[in-house]
């Protein structure tokens, strides 16, 4: 069943105290999210002769910053060399976004560069409302989409820690996060593993610093197309191991006609944003 936004499920008509129970129980969780920036190498793990590629590598870094009562801000860069045999291109996606939970608000930009030529430049904002989510497109032209219900980035993230928590090993959603080009949503199955320590062939669990001997869940999320019928095939596939402050390694990226494996090089921890709101009470 896909879980349905907040948003929707107030107007359905849930309680005053029941949304404000579901809103503390969703804050107290936001907070253990830590502010950080993660760098990961990228490599290729296999390709599929359709692919036309021959090598690819590269260097990924995702940076988390805000609070439950700011919002959430994250910084995305991915570049990549990629050789086909005959020639090599250089791609380059940064990625910019907003969530504001309290105001079901998501803000995002993109920019992609291929051999340090812009060829295409993204930017928009969703809100959840009544009956969905509306989607307004500043760039590359001015447009407005409404879309079924759907989470964002962060509160799905959010999603996926509670159902780890509580031990459930499955369950799907609708998530939009202005990806592509900024006019649909994606329907996902995530998969959860039991709790479980680094071993010592971990391959980047040194990496993660004071959080190396932290317990984790594996992970893994496939995304869909809405539109897709008979027995779909997912857009793209990512497995990875999640700390339950929402730190992440040990990334696979499965595209289908590719796969490209990430692991964590570096992990520097950020300094918080000075939190305004009260603590949740106990």
């Amino acid at each position: 069943m896909l879980r349905m936004s907040l948003g929707v499920i107030l107007a359905g008509g849930l309680s005053l105290v029941a949304a404000t129970s579901a809103d503390a129980n969703t804050d107290a969780a936001a907070r253990l999210l830590v502010p950080h920036r993660a760098i990961y190498d990228l490599k290729l793990k296999n390709a599929s002769e359709r692919s036309g590629i021959e090598g690819m590598f590269g260097r990924m870094v995702y940076e988390f910053t805000g609070s439950a009562c700011t919002g959430f801000s994250t910084n995305f860069r991915l570049v990549t060399k990629i050789s086909t045999g005959e020639e090599t291109r250089l791609s380059d996606q940064q990625t910019t976004t907003f969530e504001d939970m309290a105001a079901n608000q998501f803000h995002f930009e993109t920019k992609s560069f291929t051999d340090e030529q812009l060829d295409k430049q993204l930017s928009g904002d969703a809100s959840i409302v009544d009956k969905g989510i509306k989607v307004e497109i500043t760039q590359p032209d001015g447009r407005e989409i409404e879309l079924p219900s759907s989470d964002f980035p962060t509160s799905h993230m959010l999603d996926v820690i509670a159902n780890a928590k509580q031990g459930k090993s499955f369950f799907e959603a609708r998530v939009f996060d202005g990806s592509e080009n900024g006019d649909q949503a994606l329907l996902t199955t995530t998969v959860i593993g039991k709790s479980q320590s680094a071993q010592k062939d971990d391959v980047d669990a040194d990496k993660a610093g004071e959080f190396a001997k932290s317990s984790f869940w594996p992970v893994t999320i496939a995304y869909f197309n809405e539109n897709a019928v008979g027995d779909p095939t997912p857009v793209y596939n990512m497995s990875f191991k999640l700390y339950e402050n929402g730190i992440t390694r040990d990334l696979t990226m499965d595209y289908g006609d590719f796969v490209l494996s990430g692991s964590l090089a570096k992990l520097e921890l950020l300094k918080p944003q000075q939190d305004p709101c009260p603590a949740p009470a106990k």
